[in-house]
């Protein structure tokens, strides 16, 4: 089973346990079905609280087929609109502590409303810090779930100043894979070099316009392919990786999602072509085969041609000889052994 399947079936049975779950969407890209996902495969003898900012829970769960999760619907709560409003801060601390001992889940739909409706980074940083600190206390192991975009707020989640191991899934539409291997010659591990692709993908993923630019510039396909489309063209790419859970300390793979089940990058519609041209590319033709003459030599003439002193083998030797300069007189030259001042008196 690949790690991003791992993670999917069964996230609270990891070893060792990661209490931080991060998934990130852009909007090239979006991760609900990944979401909607491993919600629905948190165990049923587990407690699930489910915060909805952003989207209504229906869209996320079916209520009556989830005994175990209780959604909060926030999304008609909004600063400026509700007289009086005041935050959801206290209504969730309360939730969490109501809940008897054991382990618990706790799902954030939509890091960045909440974010919007606290007004403040700094605060809502705090308060995320404070509901993983009453995850990660309690007697069972237990996971906080939180779905983002790129954000200030992102960069500090993923800080090991909040949370020494993490489990960070990022959704890349399949248009990066295409892009990076046609303009950088390089196709993902395990058909590339990983430390090649790497040093590619991840400076390129992180300039969130290169995505828009694929997606919808001239020459994307318009649609990111994500939570509300159907399922048999609902397809993109998983960045996966995974700090505190291998001996190295971070794992870091990139995965398929077709569907709504994780998948190799082989399996992808959209990559079909890109693995197809590689294929072509090894089965080039050898240039040395069905010619009238023999191009490769037997074992013995490559004995042979390996005992032949290469001519400028001695370069780069140092000359332990002194240098002298030889002359040899020809006829024009006016070559007299007697002292031209013998005459003189000196």
């Amino acid at each position: 089973m690949s790690l991003f399947s791992s993670i999917i079936n069964n996230p609270i049975g990891l070893k060792p346990h990661q209490p931080l779950i991060i998934l990130q969407s852009s909007s090239a890209q979006t991760c609900y079905p990944i979401l909607r996902n491993l919600i629905s495969n948190f165990r049923p003898t587990t407690q699930t609280l489910l915060f909805c900012f952003l989207h209504p829970p229906s869209s996320l769960i079916n209520v009556d087929e989830a005994p175990n999760i209780i959604a909060f619907d926030f999304t008609g709560r909004i600063p400026g609109y509700d007289d009086p409003w005041c935050g959801p801060q206290d209504e969730i601390l309360a939730r969490i502590n109501s809940v008897p001992p054991g382990s618990l889940n706790v799902i954030i739909d939509s890091v960045d409303t909440l974010t919007s409706d606290l007004g403040s980074t700094p605060e809502t940083y705090k308060f995320i810090r404070t509901l993983l600190e009453l995850i990660t206390t309690r007697s069972e192991p237990s996971i906080l779930t939180l779905h983002v975009q790129p954000s200030p707020l992102l960069e500090l989640l993923t800080q090991t100043s909040l949370s020494p191991t993490l489990i960070h899934l990022t959704a890349h539409p399949p248009a990066i894979i295409t892009h990076i291997a046609s303009a950088y010659l390089t196709h993902p591990p395990p058909v590339g070099p990983a430390d090649k692709f790497w040093s590619i993908f991840i400076p390129f993923s992180e300039r969130i316009h290169e995505s828009e630019r694929l997606v919808y510039g001239p020459e994307g396909n318009g649609t990111s392919a994500g939570a509300w489309v159907s399922k048999g063209t609902r397809e993109f790419v998983v960045e996966v990786l995974v700090r505190g859970g291998g001996k190295r300390g971070v794992e870091r793979t990139v995965e398929g999602w077709k569907g709504d089940v994780p998948c190799d990058l082989q399996a992808l519609g959209s990559l079909k072509s890109l693995w197809t041209r590689r294929k072509t590319e090894e089965a080039r033709p050898d240039p040395t085969q069905n010619v009238s003459f023999n191009l490769n030599l037997t074992p013995s003439q490559e004995r042979s041609r390996a005992q032949v002193p290469l001519p400028y083998a001695h370069e780069g030797n140092p000359v332990t000889t002194t240098g002298a300069i030889l002359y040899d007189p020809d006829s024009a030259d006016d070559i007299d052994d007697d002292d031209p001042d013998e005459d003189l008196d000196i």
